[in-house]
């Protein structure tokens, strides 16, 4: 090889390969914590192996869910508070995989910046474990992409790739029908939907991120960024129970356009607005915002994370189970003929 010297590097050009293989080995440990029955091997290769038939499958059906955690990432970026919105990310993911009846399995991240920071980079990564962790999703790969001139300084970009399994047979929804109830899960406020709304609304109010909280205690920020809830080990133990006909994540569209996802032709969510409280930092948006009640009801959970159709023999031990695993349930109302969702009382 020729001894000649190269007039720059790629780290001269802002790509620190050292800097990507300290932050590898700096997840490593949280990585490890997210095994489960079926994960081949460590972080590091060309590709991640899952063993479906170690995870307990005889017959699998597959399933996907790809997501990111949108321009709530811009609050974490401004406010440095970073260490939730890997949780956000994962539930993003796997709350999706759990309403097609399916256990999520593993998980991807994808990790995207202009100039990688380990330390940031590694609270990042720690918190999709830790959401990966409680969802009982094997963290097993992922990329960490640093491509100078592509971000502001600063700025990082997050998507997530989550894979589930379910045996054959048993996909959701199936079997909904007209008198079948349906359970509300409470939300744990904005979740991960609706930020550039947010955003522009906390413009509207001059308020900083470090202002104090107009509903709550603590700094604005830190309450906006509240992580999404995950809802996963609670909804696979409702339906291996029995009973459980569809689940709906609300999230982008709200209440109105996620629940007729899980609907046959013919048939309509019937909900009730006054079988629970709205949230105030809902409440706060809408105010500031001059929002109408169905402006509030299409853009955001208002207060319900996720949504059961439950046959009407079983609500009462459904509703026991999913409070016994630490759950709010409301039961927000039935299916009924008609299209869409139809909506009784207010929250305004």
């Amino acid at each position: 090889m020729s001894d000649r010297r190269n007039g720059i590097t790629y780290a001269d050009a802002g790509v620190d390969i050292d800097a990507g293989n300290a932050l590898v080995e700096r997840i490593k440990p949280a990585a490890k914590r997210t095994a489960r029955p079926g994960t081949m091997s460590g972080l590091g290769g060309f590709g991640a192996l899952f063993d479906l038939k170690a995870a307990g499958y005889s017959d699998p059906v597959l399933v996907a869910a790809t997501d990111g955690v949108g321009t709530k990432l811009r609050i974490a970026i401004d406010t440095g508070e970073v260490d939730t919105i890997g949780v956000d990310l994962v539930a993003m993911c796997v709350n999706d995989l759990v309403c097609q009846g399916a256990e999520p399995l593993f998980f991807l991240d994808y990790f995207a910046t202009g100039k990688l920071n380990v330390d940031e980079a590694t609270r990042i990564i720690n918190g999709i474990a830790a959401g990966c962790e409680a969802s009982g999703c094997a963290l097993i790969g992922g990329e960490t992409a640093e491509m100078p001139g592509m971000y502001h300084k600063g700025d990082f970009d997050l998507a997530g790739f989550a894979v589930g399994a379910m045996e054959r047979g048993a996909d959701l929804p199936q079997g909904v029908a007209s008198g079948d109830v349906l359970l509300g899960l409470a939300s744990n406020g904005v979740h991960s939907n609706g930020y550039s709304f947010v955003r522009k609304v906390v413009e509207i109010s001059g308020l900083g991120w470090d202002a104090p909280c107009p509903w709550d205690g603590g700094n604005l920020g830190a309450a906006l960024l509240a992580p999404t809830r995950l809802y996963v080990k609670q909804a696979l133990a409702a339906v291996r129970a029995g009973g459980v006909h569809a689940l709906a994540h609300i999230t982008g569209g709200g209440l109105t356009e996620n629940p007729p996802r899980v609907l046959p032709e013919g048939l309509a969510c019937q909900i009730d607005l006054d079988a629970w409280a709205l949230p105030p930092v809902f409440r706060w948006l809408a105010e500031t915002a001059g929002m109408t009640e169905p402006e509030l009801l299409k853009t955001f959970n208002c207060g319900i994370g996720m949504m059961l159709v439950v046959s009407p023999d079983r609500a009462e031990a459904l509703t026991a189970l999913l409070r016994d695993a630490g759950e709010t349930v409301v039961r927000i109302g039935q299916v009924v003929p008609g299209a869409g969702v139809i909506y009784s009382g207010k929250l305004l």
